[in-house]
């Protein structure tokens, strides 16, 4: 896959590995942390202001799981409205503690339901408006899942190959992985659809009541997303 790495303070380096077009050339500005009082407001409050930032140009989110790390590079002119919630999840911590509960080899890994049901069911139906299609579904790129028009939440899948019929869905990619894709390449696959599958699926319901506790107890092999975080090229190790 094409991929590009984080840019040094002198220079940037292009890995040719992924044919994805990424600009790491931009810069980005330190984030102020967010305090897990404010944060934890901000996640039992969809509506309020603090879901309003609108995210830098170009950023970087380091994940952390119980298979190692990867980094992911997100791209506001790929998918401003995406790359925005996107930013702002990752802000409250929305994704920490939380599990890849749909792995299916050689297609995409997915991931964005809450661990906590209580953070989970206040976001299960909250919505956001599509971004059109502008970057192609290859492999390592991240984007939306969705049932239709109108229908992305928190939900995301990692392309772990080239999904080009996916762009004709409407599945808009916000960014892609610029660190660490063979970590993804691991994440366990074995529960593949009945940990939770798609959204189309029918097959969540207990993800949303039960979370974590439901997981653990019947799909216990489930790699664990630990954390993910904002980070700058000066900090990103």
């Amino acid at each position: 896959m094409r991929t590009s790495s984080i840019l040094s303070a002198a220079k940037c380096l292009a890995i040719l590995a992924l044919p994805l077009v990424l600009s790491s050339c931009e810069s980005t500005h330190p984030v102020a942390p967010v305090s897990t009082a404010d944060a934890r407001a901000a996640l039992l409050n969809p509506n309020g202001n603090f879901w309003h930032q609108t995210a830098p140009a170009t950023f970087w989110v380091r994940f952390e799981t119980d298979r190692g790390d990867f980094t992911v590079e997100a791209r506001r002119d790929w998918a401003p409205l995406g790359v925005d919630r996107f930013y702002n999840l990752v802000r409250a911590g929305f994704f920490d503690d939380s599990r890849f509960f749909r792995v299916r080899t050689n297609y995409i890994a997915q991931f964005g339901i809450p661990g906590d049901p209580a953070i989970a069911r206040l976001w299960q139906n909250h919505t956001i408006p599509d971004d059109p299609v502008r970057q192609s579904n290859l492999r390592g790129s991240i984007g939306y899942a969705m049932t239709g028009p109108g229908a992305r939440t928190t939900q995301l899948y990692i392309n772990l190959v080239d999904n080009r019929q996916l762009d004709a869905q409407g599945f808009a990619p916000i960014g892609a992985i610029v660190e660490g894709v063979d970590v993804v390449d691991h994440l366990f696959a074995g529960y593949g659809e009945t940990a939770g599958g798609g959204m189309r699926g029918g097959k969540q319901g207990r993800l949303f009541a039960e979370g974590n506790a439901y997981l653990d107890r019947q799909f216990p092999e489930l790699t664990r997303l630990i954390r993910a975080t904002l980070v700058t090229p000066a900090n990103h190790k």
